[in-house]
């Protein structure tokens, strides 16, 4: 019978490891942002090695090639420069959606920030009311329970 962690004497899988590293804290916006802001960066700086390793005919040395990939992670893509190869095309498409994932995940971080800054000013005035409330029905509920252990009505 196998276990979840695998057979006997084989090492366990990098995903799980990979998995427990980037869910060892509380995910949140801008943790999420930073991770793909370092996948993003990563994925432009392979992008740009890549493609001039893939299309030397149009990326003739890095510089090109990672001036090509700044564009396109940005999704700038002036049209200067273009891959024509296969392989080079392959690259681009991965730079290009990983661009516009980067985008919208650091949109969304600084949205959800806005939105709990609001949420949290709303929600401690609602606090304060309730908490304020609680207060005085505390305080008069005192005032009934000294009355009936004194024996005489409740004085208010």
């Amino acid at each position: 019978m196998t276990t979840s962690q695998g057979s006997p004497g084989t090492p366990p899988s990098a995903q799980p490891r990979a998995a427990k590293l980037l869910l060892r804290k509380r995910l949140t916006a801008w943790r999420a942002a930073r991770i793909i802001a370092t996948v993003t960066v990563s994925v432009t700086v392979i992008g740009g090695l890549l493609i001039t390793l893939t299309d030397p005919t149009n990326f003739p040395n890095i510089g090109a090639g990672l001036w090509w990939a700044i564009q396109t992670v940005t999704t700038v893509g002036y049209g200067d420069l273009v891959p024509t190869s296969e392989a080079g095309r392959l690259v681009a498409a991965l730079v290009m959606v990983i661009g516009i994932g980067f985008l919208t995940v650091i949109t969304a971080a600084i949205t959800s920030t806005f939105i709990e800054a609001a949420r949290r000013r709303v929600e401690g005035d609602a606090t304060n009311e309730i908490s304020a409330k609680l207060d005085r029905i505390g305080a008069r509920l005192e005032v009934i329970e000294s009355g009936l252990k004194g024996g005489g009505a409740p004085q208010s």
